[in-house]
């Protein structure tokens, strides 16, 4: 669906053609509207982009299997086309750079990557059972955006978001929040109450909160993909390395 207007100023420059293809990116076409019943790591369904439902990046082709078969813990990266990748190849998405980035550090985790294209939090509620299934020590939760490009108010954003950290918290997973933020053509006092969502719900669930899952990223030409919106392989670095400073006080290393 069309918005109606230029999207632009705020991801970069972009003609309304471009609105279109994010409609059915990070916010549209309905992706992901459903959760996909429980797969099996080798028969695990596709969402409308080719991307697979929640792909262990550890497992991926190139790779020994023999880190696939430990008992590692697992990091499960929860969110819509900005963690599935959508526009870069799968080991390029933030999920495979930060199994690589873990590895490097000397941590031993699993990184899985349950982004599905155009997921709204509504369905990262539907999803939160089947995430749950592969029993992560650690869940990223990156859902919102495309319930503020849909205009659905906030409060029912917030509503879906808290159900998915008390479900999440109840289960014993540690939970990383990932704010989002919106244009300034979505007008202030929406985009204000949008943004507020993420910390209040940090702070009264006491999770650590990534400010802006975009930030250094958004409005940057250079930064984003031809459609001015999704990241480039170098910007998946970015969101890595900032993800790493909340994320390393809650890992363990194995003993020498």
């Amino acid at each position: 669906m069309a918005f109606g207007f230029p999207y632009n100023s705020f991801y970069g420059s972009c003609t309304l053609v471009v609105v279109l293809t994010f409609g059915c990116g990070i916010s549209g076409c309905d992706q992901g509207s459903e959760p996909p019943a429980a797969p099996t790591p080798s028969s695990a369904p596709r969402d409308g982009f080719g991307q697979r439902f929640g792909t262990d990046v550890t497992s991926q082709p190139g790779r020994s299997t023999a880190a696939v078969r430990e008992d590692r813990p697992k990091i499960v990266a929860f969110g819509d086309s900005l963690t599935a990748g959508l526009g870069v190849a799968q080991e390029e998405a933030y999920p495979a750079q930060l199994q690589r980035r873990l590895e490097v550090a000397g941590y031993r985790y699993r990184v899985i990557n349950a982004g599905v294209s155009g997921d709204t939090s509504a369905g990262g509620v539907r999803r939160v059972d089947w995430v749950l299934n592969s029993k992560p020590a650690i869940v990223i939760l990156e859902l919102g955006a495309n319930d503020g490009l849909r205009g659905i108010d906030p409060a029912h954003t917030r509503s879906n978001l808290e159900t998915i950290i008390q479900r999440l918290q109840a289960a014993g997973v540690t939970v990383i929040l990932a704010g989002m933020k919106l244009p300034p053509n979505y007008g202030k006092d929406y985009t204000a109450r949008f943004a507020a969502v993420y910390p209040e719900l940090a702070k009264k669930y006491r999770v650590p909160l990534m400010p802006f899952f975009l930030e250094g990223i958004a409005a940057r030409e250079a930064m984003n993909q031809a459609d001015g919106i999704h990241p480039t392989e170098a910007s998946y670095r970015i969101i890595v390395e900032n993800l790493l400073t909340m994320l390393q006080p809650l890992l363990t290393k194995p003993a020498a």
